[in-house]
């Protein structure tokens, strides 16, 4: 999770980011304000800005009455800080938006707007984890209890899940 400590070029525009710094999650998130609003997340920084309770005023105050460039987002990206080719993946199991991610260092490039539309797909990380389970269920067609048990022991609660779970078998 250690920020990336050169200036990068942007992946998607080929503009130079700026790093602005975000004391709250104390990170440094790498901007591409020059160019196309894109912002280059390291390894396990996205997880720090993905709901809406998290403070993201910075970010709004820099992109106020900005315009940015338009980028074709289905090209192949490469990783600005490790040169690898990037993957495009979906941010969450709904599949509403598309982010390119580098496997090799973990890194997460997210276009312009893209953040937003992100925090706007759940209100809690409980109804995201919820979501995971039933793609989980769906996709394999059996149950997982050891997968539920250690959701349930992370997140402190009573296990929900095993109850929605058991009616949606009946």
């Amino acid at each position: 999770m250690a920020d990336n400590k050169e200036t990068i070029i942007c992946p998607a525009c080929g503009e130079e980011m700026e790093k602005i710094y975000f004391p709250d999650q104390k990170i440094n998130l790498d901007i591409c304000l020059k160019g196309c609003g894109g912002i280059f997340f390291d390894n396990r920084e996205l997880e720090k800005f993905d709901e809406k309770h998290e403070d993201i005023s910075i970010l709004s105050d820099l992109f106020e009455n900005k315009e940015f460039k338009k980028v074709d987002s289905s090209i192949q990206r490469e990783c600005p800080v490790c040169g690898m080719k990037m993957v495009k993946n979906y941010a969450s199991t709904k599949h509403e938006v598309e982010v390119d991610e580098c496997y090799s260092c973990g890194g997460k490039f997210l276009d312009y707007g893209e953040l937003e539309k992100i925090r706007s797909q759940y209100n809690t990380e409980e109804e995201k984890a919820s979501d995971v389970i039933k793609e989980l269920y769906s996709a394999t067609g059996s149950y997982l209890p050891e997968f539920e048990e250690k959701y349930n022991q992370q997140m402190k609660r009573p296990s929900i899940l095993t109850k929605m779970i058991r009616l949606k078998r009946k």
